[in-house]
């Protein structure tokens, strides 16, 4: 049953979860976007839909790794600001951690917001590159290779957040993209990061 599945699999993740170790590269990324983030020169939010206790159980022991999100740019999956039903792929978790970066800089006094077009999103999930695409940010989409095998062929609908995963509310203010479009990519490592790439100085 549904039930018994996830009772089994909250008891593997508290196994598991508290070993993770962080993809090859990112040490070396989040290492340089927070020194960039001291230099003002860039900004960075954290938006998952891992709710409190499993963020806990996953990160506990990489604090150091997470140390580069200020607490108050932290958006975790049960934010009571996310309406209910709005997690990924809907673009809600995305715009909501630009804002708490916009509100942040604000109380700063800085006189102009981050759009969202200005924003780079890093993903390994489809569901959530469709919430970057639908938010109307670029995305990197650097997926797990068993992931990336289950989606061989249609990797460019992925990267255009065309997998119909969010069908979308009467209202929605959403951005969809079209295949081919550029912006969003598929990053195998987040090794050797192509940073100018992307405008981004470190």
């Amino acid at each position: 049953t549904a039930e018994e599945f996830q009772a089994k699999n909250s008891a593997l993740q508290r196994i598991h979860f508290p070993k993770t170790a962080p993809l090859p590269g990112v040490e070396d990324l989040l290492r340089r976007l927070g020194a960039a983030q001291d230099a003002g020169k860039t900004e960075l939010a954290l938006a998952t839909s891992s709710h409190k206790a499993n963020f806990e159980l996953k990160t506990g022991h990489l604090q150091g790794l997470f140390g580069v999100f200020r607490a108050e740019n932290r958006v975790l999956g049960d934010d009571a600001r996310i309406p209910k039903g709005r997690g990924k792929p809907a673009p809600d978790i995305y715009l909501l951690a630009l804002e708490t970066v916009n509100a942040r800089r604000r109380g700063m006094g800085e006189q102009r917001d981050i759009k969202p077009e200005e924003c780079l999103v890093f993903e390994d999930s489809v569901p959530g590159v469709e919430a970057g695409r639908r938010a109307g940010m670029q995305v990197v989409w650097c997926p797990h290779p068993g992931l990336l095998q289950e989606y061989k062929g249609r990797e460019d609908k992925v990267l255009a957040g065309l997998m119909g995963e969010h069908k979308g509310e009467e209202g929605d203010d959403v951005v969809v993209g079209e295949v081919g479009d550029g912006w969003a990519v598929l990053l195998e490592t987040l090794e050797d990061f192509p940073y100018e790439r992307f405008g981004i100085e470190v």
